[in-house]
């Protein structure tokens, strides 16, 4: 969960100066969107107040209108895997963030994801992992969408990996993958099966957990 932590953590004190209070920066700036109040979010998260705040103030920071597009998400991002391409996997994370699909992503929107993936139970933490890999959101994966994730993934990773990957490698593991989740060969994976196929076999467990490494 390295990089996002770090994207939108309490940034260095010199690029900007703190309030004590999330409320209080939001009465003396204007910005285009102001998130929910503290209490609200602290209940629908696992984040503290302090933790919060934290995480408000690293948000407006690099976001000050409120909102972050996809574009300047893509270009944070980037920046912590130089190695590869990262802009399909951030545009794949992008949309999984943005739940109501309006082209940005809000701070409330931000705490709600990143509340899953570090502190949600094993079951939400793959309901959140299969709507990333549901890329048309019809409630189905493809084998073609889980190889375009995984395609993603290896284009951001595989040149710091030891030995370098093929370049058949994504499509043999999605080969693996898809035939163990598709229980009724019906050439899509419902979340039922998704899950129960994760929870089930350790392997693809291990690898459905990918996805968490580069967050």
């Amino acid at each position: 969960m390295g990089a996002l932590m770090v994207i939108f953590s309490l940034q260095p004190k010199q690029r900007r100066k703190t309030t004590d209070s999330v409320e209080d920066e939001l009465e003396l700036s204007t910005v285009r969107h102001r998130p929910e109040g503290l209490q609200q979010l602290e209940a629908q998260t696992r984040f503290s107040r302090k933790e919060l705040q934290i995480l408000y103030r690293g948000f407006k920071n690099e976001c000050p209108s409120g909102v972050v597009n996809e574009e300047t998400f893509k270009d944070i991002y980037s920046q912590f895997f130089p190695q590869g391409d990262a802009s399909t996997y951030a545009h794949f994370l992008f949309n999984a963030f943005d739940t109501d699909h309006n082209g940005s992503v809000s701070f409330e929107d931000f705490v709600m994801g990143l509340s899953i993936l570090l502190r949600g139970t094993v079951q939400e933490k793959l309901n959140w992992a299969f709507n990333l890999y549901d890329i048309n959101k019809d409630g189905y994966i493809t084998k073609e969408e889980m190889l375009d994730i995984m395609k993603a993934i290896y284009d951001m990773m595989g040149k710091c990996t030891y030995p370098v990957l093929r370049e058949e490698t994504p499509r043999q593991h999605v080969e693996v993958f898809f035939q163990k989740m598709d229980k009724n060969k019906d050439g899509v994976v419902t979340i039922d099966e998704f899950i129960d196929c994760c929870q089930n076999d350790e392997n693809i467990m291990r690898s459905m957990q990918l996805f968490e490494s580069v967050l």
